[in-house]
């Protein structure tokens, strides 16, 4: 009895979706200690800030209360995108018997791309964010200080009428002064109302070309470059407590990133997972395999990130 179309697809089925999954798992999702993901079963997210309250006045005896209200500050919007590939093999290559050669190499290639446009998807926000080319809710640079003298920057404006600064003004590179710096800079955060959040970085993020010099930073015991028994105080204190991670998919070689604790900062929406599918044309007899998702990567609040782009 003649095996029919409909038997070989259910039977090629299985195996590529095997060999496809493995492919993909091999890929270290770089994105995951940048962002917070959430799902989601809209075709876009949107947050919304809250101010809060400013500080709780003395009330003096017999006196009235004093009552505050919260406001609305800036509103962040995730817009889901629907990333889509897929490969045919033709009838003769399977009555040829070259099955098996072609698809393994064309589903390992298909993971790969996927792979790719996901990482490249997520670490945009970073790459763009020191300029115009991405912007926060707050109608600003993602990456801003008080001073900056970029366009689109000098700072994230607050409720209060004040700036939070999540980059230095000056650019710098990494080293230890500038990571001090964005240390002591990180705690200075405040709220929409000007009250401190205590906030502390938890992860150096940072490109190859600087992943030396970060081992240097953050691992050893003596301060770096200097023939003194100074004690390395970034390890000492532990004021990066998560370390450092490797992120190739950042384009500038000098820029660092350090994420905060800040909560509800840099976020991924995952709206429809991974999916893979095959189907096979009458017509041309082709067997055809696909694979889609659709997510948005963005950021809610700013503040859940610093970073400095380097002074070259």
């Amino acid at each position: 009895m003649a095996i029919s179309r409909a038997q070989m697809l259910k039977e090629l089925l299985p195996g590529l979706n095997a060999l496809f999954g493995l492919e993909y798992g091999k890929y270290e999702d770089e994105h995951t200690v940048i962002y917070e993901t959430e799902s989601s079963d809209r075709s876009f997210e949107e947050e919304v800030k809250l101010s809060g309250f400013a500080a709780a006045p003395v009330k003096t005896e017999g006196s009235a209360i004093s009552y505050d209200s919260a406001q609305e500050s800036f509103t962040a919007r995730y817009n889901h995108e629907t990333i889509a590939m897929g490969f045919s093999i033709t009838e003769e290559a399977m009555e040829d018997n070259l099955y098996d050669s072609l698809s393994a190499r064309y589903t390992k290639a298909l993971a790969r791309a996927m792979a790719y446009t996901k990482q490249v998807k997520s670490a945009f926000p970073l790459n763009n964010g020191f300029t115009n080319a991405y912007q926060s809710g707050d109608g600003v640079n993602l990456f801003t200080a008080s001073g900056d003298g970029v366009t689109g920057g000098d700072g994230h404006p607050l409720v209060s009428g004040g700036k939070n600064s999540n980059r230095p003004a000056t650019a710098a590179d990494l080293n230890e002064t500038s990571l001090e710096d964005a240390v002591i800079n990180i705690a200075a955060f405040t709220d929409e109302r000007g009250l401190l959040i205590a906030a502390r970085p938890r992860r150096l993020v940072v490109p190859p070309a600087l992943q030396f010099v970060a081992t240097r930073l953050l691992e050893t015991d003596g301060r770096v470059g200097t023939a003194d028994n100074d004690i390395n105080a970034l390890r000492n204190n532990g004021s990066i407590p998560e370390g450092y991670a490797i992120n190739h998919y950042l384009t500038d070689s000098n820029a660092f990133f350090l994420i905060t604790d800040v909560p509800n900062g840099m976020k991924q929406f995952e709206r429809t997972a991974l999916e893979t599918s095959m189907d096979g044309d009458f017509d041309t007899g082709n067997v055809r395999y696909k694979a889609r998702e659709r997510y948005s990567f963005g950021v809610s609040d700013p503040l859940g990130i610093y970073g400095s782009p380097g002074s070259s």
